[in-house]
């Protein structure tokens, strides 16, 4: 039976929900991709007002030390021998609201802002180097298919399972999620990556592109899927009080940033496409280098204040950082701000978690609902104008610097364009095979059993089946027969 076209709300035929508009295969996403910005924009709207996704969670402030000399690959201040940043840090769930336990099977959200003296710079990432996608098109889908049924409002394996087995993209992070990965010890025992690939630009001008890893000092660390059972009945708040407490006592968590510098140029034909979200840059060919260390050292005052209208985004980039063509994080920079405005207001970067606490905000926005800081008389509400210093900043291209790439094309929908090792399968299946030891392995196979079993729909199943099969065959064959 043939399906009914998917249309707009205007009820306009789509040409695609799985491909942004960009600019030839690899380029620029655009904003005249009217669809994926009324997609986006009706999704961040589903929620109010908690976060949709990552409701759940929790953080503290420290601050970021640098250690070594990274200056050959950034101009930017924060990353600059000797700099000391301070830095607000919230941890979360994706998956479950507000009231859901710590202790479900979850990728851990890990975004951490720097107030540096050239404002604020935001990682917004997890504890995983990929995600499940890599067009920001299907992103509202997927968590569609994590969330609740809409007659029962349960959460519902057959709607989980039918989404991951037919994108095989997210083969790589659903064996993370499946992995120890999915069930950290605490906040504490777990990495954080800026999982996309981003960019740096250095005094003399060179772009290199850059992945951040932040490598806990406490050590990484699971628990069994009864200790998360156990304690997402007995303490459902368990990582946010592990945090709090930990801090309050003086033991303060810690974490090592590296990062993996790619030359501007080797991107092009590197084995694996730098800019998919759904696969890592091998260290074997691009080894860590370190730059400094994170501590978190104070508690919020207040949780509401500080935690929950804290407003990430990975738009926020400082003069020698920015973004790169990865389709996931160019619909990230419009979603995250949109998301924000929507939940906390028009005015949402004037909270004081918000502000740019190492710098000051100067431009010619006006007005707006919530707004308590405002220009002195003198200053225009229009640039340009005639009055001098006294009505307002002008924009200054020797200070805004910023990191932009090359793209010539035709403007298409159609998937970014594969490198010589580019496929959905291989990288997890090197995951479970020569990065997971014999115990994660077997814990692995007994997770996956129980989510077979939980599948009720024969041909999802089935599906089920072979995507593991695609992964490790033998992992596949282990399942069938378990299941």
């Amino acid at each position: 039976m043939t399906k009914p076209a998917t249309t707009t709300q205007a009820g306009a035929p789509i040409a695609s929900d799985t491909h942004s508009l960009t600019v030839g295969a690899d380029g620029p996403t655009v904003l005249h991709d009217h669809y994926l910005v009324e997609k986006i924009a009706a999704f961040n709207r589903e929620r109010v007002p908690e976060r949709n996704p990552h409701a759940k969670g929790g953080g503290a402030f420290g601050e970021f030390v640098v250690t070594e000399d990274v200056s050959a690959y950034t101009r930017a201040a924060v990353f600059q021998p000797g700099a000391t940043s301070e830095t607000l840090i919230r941890f979360s769930s994706v998956a479950g609201e507000q009231g859901s336990p710590d202790t479900w099977r979850d990728v851990r959200g890990f975004s951490l802002r720097m107030y540096s003296e050239e404002g604020n710079l935001d990682i917004v990432g997890n504890n995983t180097p990929t995600f499940f996608l890599r067009d920001a098109i299907k992103f509202p889908d997927f968590i569609h298919s994590q969330k609740r049924l809409a007659d029962s409002g349960l959460r519902d394996p057959d709607m989980q399972w039918d989404f991951w087995t037919l994108s095989p993209e997210s083969a790589h992070q659903v064996t993370y999620l499946m992995g120890d990965r999915g069930l950290p010890l605490s906040w504490r025992h777990m990495n954080g990556y800026g999982s996309h690939t981003y960019s740096w630009i250095n005094a003399a001008g060179e772009v290199f592109w850059v992945k951040y890893h932040f490598i806990s000092q406490q050590g990484v660390e699971a628990m069994s899927n009864e200790e998360a059972e156990q304690l997402a009945g007995s303490d459902a708040d368990h990582y946010r009080r592990d945090l709090f407490r930990s801090i309050a006592d003086g033991e303060f968590p810690k974490w090592d940033l590296y990062v993996q510098i790619m030359p501007y140029d080797e991107a092009k034909d590197y084995r694996f496409n730098p800019f998919d979200l759904t696969k890592t840059i091998s260290k074997k060919d691009y080894p860590r280098i370190k730059v400094g260390t994170l501590t978190l050292n104070r508690n919020p005052e207040n949780f509401f204040a500080q935690i929950e209208q804290a407003a990430f985004s990975p738009s926020n980039q400082v003069p020698g950082t920015g973004i790169s063509p990865d389709k996931m994080l160019m619909g990230r920079i419009f979603a995250y701000p949109d998301a924000q405005r929507h939940r906390i207001g028009p005015n949402y970067n004037q909270l004081p978690v918000n502000q740019p606490h190492a710098s000051e905000a100067r431009n010619y926005q006006h007005e707006g609902s919530m707004r308590y800081q405002f220009n002195d008389a003198a200053h225009r509400t229009y640039q340009p104008n005639s009055y001098g210093a006294a009505g307002g900043p002008e924009a200054d291209p020797s200070k805004g610097i910023e990191v932009n790439w090359e793209a010539d094309g035709e403007i298409q929908r159609s998937a970014a364009t594969l490198h010589a090792e580019d496929d959905d399968f291989g990288q997890p299946g090197t995951l479970y095979r020569d990065v997971f030891d014999g115990e994660q392995r077997a814990r692995f196979l007994e997770t996956l059993t129980g989510q077979g079993r939980s599948i009720t729909v024969d041909a999802i199943r089935e599906r089920f089946f072979q995507y593991w099969t695609n992964v490790d065959a033998e992992l596949g064959a282990a399942l069938r027969d378990r299941v």
